[in-house]
């Protein structure tokens, strides 16, 4: 086993940032300006990230593209009901007059598998290549995160191998998202945003491996190559991603009735 962490162990730091920054969301609707919420809402920005480097990392492995951006798509509606009840916004689109946080990041990130293909393809025709994947970021707005978790990920495919140049993607879009946050919707959290450098060192760390498998041993005490996950650890942040949205859902209902938690 090599040094570092391996991609199931950078998922689940994920996963674990991710639930705090939401159920602060739940409990401390709005950007509360208190030094410990502002503090879980830091932890909640290492998510999105490795989030986007996993997508190109799945990009890169998968041995079936269409089939990833499929999954994809099914959860995208799944987490749509999921993410808009945990959050108290509508579940159709754009019916509150707002075309911010329309509906959850698997949508985006569906996009991004989409864009990612079309910009490898060698079959593409070059000419649309560029204005099938602007389509791809323009369908993507409306999502958490924006069209930044469509552009991100298609960046650290392109500059996959060298995390230098996938630090300054992170940095850089990271940035833009910020900016329009800050402007257009609530300054603290468009500075808050920025805190997602602290994932750059998370990544560093990425030794390559799965993770989430056990190597079989020889009988001369030598580990055998490792079998495929199990559907479990393939598919836990699958399921995982709109349960514990509506588990969020519950505790807004419980705690403050049917009001949103973000701005939207």
């Amino acid at each position: 086993m090599k040094k570092g962490l391996n991609a199931s162990q950078i998922k689940l730091i994920a996963i674990i940032a991710m639930t705090i920054d939401h159920v602060t969301w739940a409990f401390f609707p709005g950007t509360d300006p208190t030094w410990y919420v502002v503090v879980l809402h830091i932890i909640g920005r290492l998510t999105a990230p490795l989030m986007w480097f996993f997508i190109a990392e799945g990009c890169h492995y998968t041995r079936d593209i269409r089939k990833y951006a499929g999954r994809l798509l099914l959860f995208a509606v799944i987490s749509h009901f999921a993410y808009n009840f945990a959050f108290g916004i509508s579940f159709v689109p754009f019916s509150n007059g707002s075309i911010f946080n329309q509906t959850s990041v698997l949508w985006s990130l569906t996009l991004a598998v989409i864009a990612i293909a079309v910009f490898r393809s060698e079959k593409f025709p070059k000419p649309l290549k560029f204005p099938v994947i602007l389509l791809m970021s323009i369908l993507g707005f409306p999502s958490d995160w924006s069209s930044i978790a469509v552009m991100c990920p298609l960046a650290l495919y392109n500059n996959r191998g060298n995390k230098k140049r996938q630090a300054f993607d992170i940095v850089l879009w990271t940035f833009i998202y910020a900016a329009v946050y800050f402007i257009f919707l609530d300054k603290l959290y468009g500075v808050l945003q920025m805190f997602t450098f602290l994932t750059i060192p998370i990544i560093a760390l990425y030794n390559g491996e799965r993770g989430g498998r056990k190597h079989a041993i020889s009988a001369e005490g030598t580990a055998l190559p490792a079998a495929k996950p199990s559907p479990l650890v393939k598919w836990s942040f699958y399921i995982y991603y709109p349960a514990h949205l509506v588990v969020i859902g519950i505790i807004r209902l419980a705690l403050h009735g049917d009001v949103p938690l973000i701005f939207s």
